[in-house]
C-alpha cells in the first residue's frame, strides 16, 4: 500500500513539473499559460484554501481539489507541447540535482519570524 502512494505522489509530482515546463512553452496559449501557473503555484504554495489543520476537510484540496486541476490543465496544453515537456520532466526528476538549503532555510526563517511576531501579537492581545 505504501509503494502505491509513493507511485501516486511521484506521478503527481511528475505532471506538476510537466504543467511547469508547458507553462514556459511559447506553443501553449496565454489562458491556458496562466492556468496552469496558478495550478503550478497552487501545488507548490503552503497556503491552501481549506486549511489543513481541519479535520477531513484539511486535506480534501490536497487529494481532490489539485489532482482536479493537474488533470484539466493537462487535457488544455496542446498534445505535441506535452510530448516534448513529459520528456524534459523525466529528465529533470532522474537527474542527480544537489538540493537549495539557503532557499529552504530563507522560507523556514520567513515562517518562523511570521510565527513569532503572531504569537507576539497575540500574547500582547490577551495581556
Amino acid at each position: 500500500m505504501f509503494a502505491k502512494i509513493k507511485m501516486w505522489a511521484r506521478n503527481l509530482k511528475k505532471k506538476i513539473f510537466i504543467l511547469y515546463f508547458a507553462s514556459k512553452d511559447e506553443r501553449v496559449p496565454w489562458f491556458v499559460k496562466l492556468f496552469t501557473l496558478c495550478v503550478v503555484a497552487y501545488a507548490f504554495s503552503p497556503i491552501d484554501f481549506i486549511p489543513d489543520f481541519i479535520p477531513v476537510l484539511g486535506y480534501l484540496d490536497d487529494v481532490i481539489l489539485l489532482p482536479l486541476g493537474i488533470m484539466l490543465a493537462l487535457k488544455m496544453v496542446p498534445k505535441e507541447v506535452l510530448s516534448d515537456c513529459e520528456h524534459k520532466a523525466e529528465v529533470m526528476m532522474n537527474s542527480d540535482k544537489p538540493k537549495n538549503w539557503i532557499a529552504g532555510s530563507i522560507i523556514l526563517l520567513v515562517w518562523s519570524f511570521i510565527l513569532i511576531w503572531a504569537t507576539w501579537q497575540i500574547y500582547g492581545f490577551f495581556s
